[in-house]
């Protein structure tokens, strides 16, 4: 019987022999934790549909921070409840905004750590919708002036990265001008420049309470059958100014990810979004699934897939899980 002189087996005989010619790997550094942030004192408010993601009270999102902290995730990414909402989205860009109170307590407390922020203004619309309304359009040039007024508000109090995730035309550029005529040129862009009209949005909302109040964000939001479009996006951005790239959601578009990697040679980051989060919770509630191997499997994946930053909520148990499998 014939055998080829090359037997992949052979390198994968033993855990040292497959370290040595591991591709990929997977480390806190690359992880974003999303947060979300909410006025009062003492609030901790449990995601029903993403169990172990809460909605904080400054005090406890410094806390929470501080742990995600020590278990060597540097970075997070704030999402901000209003107590008010208007047509204006004026909790945007208040500079005693919830995001903006949360970040200088954050840059206060954990000097280190990188806080970005998304730039959006859904949260803040008393109609959820990502921009100003006029009837039922979402109307895109007259939202690019709010979303600049929050980058720049977010910047004033000392934020480490913005992240529009509106899908405005032209978002990028108004943010950027904006922000060097303030005097924030050194502060990045982390652009959801491919952000698709995805079905794994939905716990999400419920954690930002920012559902739109009539029809979807299709006109907005990205086909998902497209995917030469995703990256003329993301070229758009970076022409624009943009200094990361995004993909949103990750798993269902892997194929971007490699794409927007590939094509644009930029720092691309995935966003592992609350559905696809909510699913593994639900499965490994039931016992169907390995919640440790089929999380870091899938964060695997989307390193992989060419991500050199994931957005994920499972950041904390997968950086304790890989902490522990080094110490082993």
């Amino acid at each position: 019987m014939y055998f080829p002189q090359y037997r992949p087996r052979r390198m994968r005989q033993s855990e040292t022999l497959r370290g040595l010619v591991r591709e990929n790997r997977l480390h806190p550094d690359s992880f974003v934790y999303p947060m979300f942030a909410i006025h009062g004192e003492d609030v901790r408010n449990p995601v029903a549909s993403m169990p172990g993601v809460f909605q904080l009270s400054i005090n406890h999102l410094v806390e929470e921070a501080r742990e995600v902290a020590e278990l060597g995730v540097k970075s997070v990414i704030l999402f901000g409840i209003p107590e008010q909402k208007d047509e204006a989205a004026s909790g945007a860009y208040d500079p005693e905004g919830i995001v903006q109170m949360a970040t200088r307590a954050l840059k206060q407390e954990l000097p280190e750590l990188t806080v970005m922020a998304d730039v959006c203004l859904c949260e803040y619309m008393s109609h959820g919708h990502c921009g100003v309304v006029q009837g039922d359009k979402v109307l895109n040039d007259v939202s690019l002036e709010l979303l600049a007024n929050a980058a720049v508000s977010l910047a004033h109090a000392g934020i480490d990265v913005v992240a529009p995730s509106d899908m405005m035309d032209g978002r990028v550029g108004a943010i950027r001008s904006a922000l060097d005529q303030e005097g924030h040129t050194e502060l990045p862009i982390m652009s959801y420049s491919t952000k698709y009209a995805s079905a794994f949005y939905g716990p999400f909302r419920d954690a930002a309470e920012s559902p739109p109040a009539f029809g979807d964000r299709r006109s907005y939001q990205m086909d998902p059958a497209n995917s030469d479009e995703g990256v003329r996006e993301a070229l758009i951005d970076i022409e624009e100014g943009a200094d990361v790239v995004m993909v949103k959601p990750a798993l269902p578009y892997l194929d971007l990810i490699y794409r927007l990697k590939t094509e644009t040679h930029y720092p691309v980051a995935a966003y592992n979004v609350s559905g696809e989060y909510a699913m593994v919770k639900a499965a490994a509630e039931k016992g169907w699934i390995d919640e440790k191997a089929v999380v870091l499997e899938t964060l695997l994946g989307i390193k992989r897939a060419g991500a050199d930053i994931i957005i994920t909520y499972h950041a904390k148990d997968a950086a304790r899980w890989l902490a522990e499998e080094s110490s082993t």
